[in-house]
């Protein structure tokens, strides 16, 4: 007994070790803010009490475009769109809650209702009445879902990646993804997350591993650390269930023109699942570009916001009085 006993201890000791070795405190707000919330970043606090980083940029009274991140991403993966269209296009882009400056949501709900509900009092409190909504992966899907609770405020819709469609079984689940959905090991994942696991996510992610530069890696890592995020990750990934899925019934409401834009090397929503959508909504166009991963926007910015600009002057637009 005395041996099993020691031995406990030791195991004991070791562990607490590791983890102690391992752990990954969440970042300083006040110097992630610093860094990654300068220039045209505000802060709008919206109902319940939830404060949202926002920019809004671009041309006041050109037409508005409302971009829409991904999962564990944030506004700045569409700075390069922003950089391309700004002299053109109002730009709004917003930190969902749980991701980026935005921090945690004070009633802990992280699905796809409580973000189309956060994006409509983004554009309220903006003074934004209707506008092109585009979203890349989890984004995309909260912009279909939009488009769907608020026909009415949506011009058109641009789907970069997306994700909904059913059967879209990725090819290779980055590691990040993999680790949140492990009972047990996902709660470590709010201590315990080193930089290599981001790094390799993005790697990924994307067609040319050699893209996710050191400060890109940087970026996710320190944001995803922001206070708040990490438990809010893995309880987006608990409340994933409580989404509707697309389907051809659903998607047939919209009515709007849709851009369809994606990688054929995406490994997270497989190219399956574009000719999907394609194939559900009738007022479509797609685009799939070849070595290009799950977000175009950040690895070929500058065919994928032209190709945005060349179809959105086909597009009708209704100015805003």
């Amino acid at each position: 007994m005395r041996i099993l006993k020691w031995a406990l201890i030791i195991l004991a000791a070791l562990i607490t070790g590791a983890l102690a070795f391992a752990y990954t405190p969440d970042t300083d707000a006040t110097a992630m803010r610093a860094k990654y919330g300068g220039g045209a970043s505000r802060f709008v606090t919206l109902s319940p009490g939830l404060t949202v980083h926002v920019r809004d940029q671009g041309v006041r009274t050109g037409r508005a475009l409302v971009l829409i991140h991904g999962s564990n991403a944030s506004l700045h993966t569409w700075e390069p769109w922003v950089t391309r269209l700004q002299s053109q296009y109002r730009i709004i882009t917003l930190d969902l809650p749980g991701h980026g400056l935005t921090g945690a949501h004070p009633n802990g709900r992280y699905d796809m209702d409580s973000y189309v509900d956060v994006v409509d009092q983004v554009m309220q409190r903006l003074g934004v009445p209707h506008a092109v909504l585009a979203g890349n992966s989890m984004g995309g899907g909260v912009s279909w879902n939009y488009a769907l609770s608020h026909p009415e405020k949506v011009d058109a819709l641009v789907l970069v990646d997306a994700a909904g469609a059913p059967s879209a079984k990725p090819r290779t689940m980055p590691i990040g993804f993999r680790i949140a959905r492990m009972p047990g090991v996902s709660a470590l994942a709010e201590i315990i997350t080193p930089r290599s696991m981001f790094e390799a996510s993005l790697k990924t992610s994307v067609y040319d591993p050699g893209f996710a530069t050191p400060q890109m890696v940087d970026r996710y890592w320190e944001l995803n650390r922001y206070p708040g995020n990490r438990a809010a990750s893995m309880a987006r990934f608990a409340q994933m269930g409580q989404n509707r899925a697309a389907s051809p019934e659903r998607l047939a409401a919209i009515k709007v023109p849709v851009l369809i834009m994606w990688g054929q090397e995406d490994n997270l929503i497989p190219v399956a699942a574009a000719q999907w959508f394609h194939k559900a909504l009738p007022t479509s166009q797609l685009i799939v570009y070849p070595k290009v991963g799950h977000i175009p926007m950040e690895e070929i910015p500058d065919q994928s916001a032209g190709d945005v600009k060349r179809w959105l002057a086909d597009v009708p637009f209704a100015a805003t009085s």
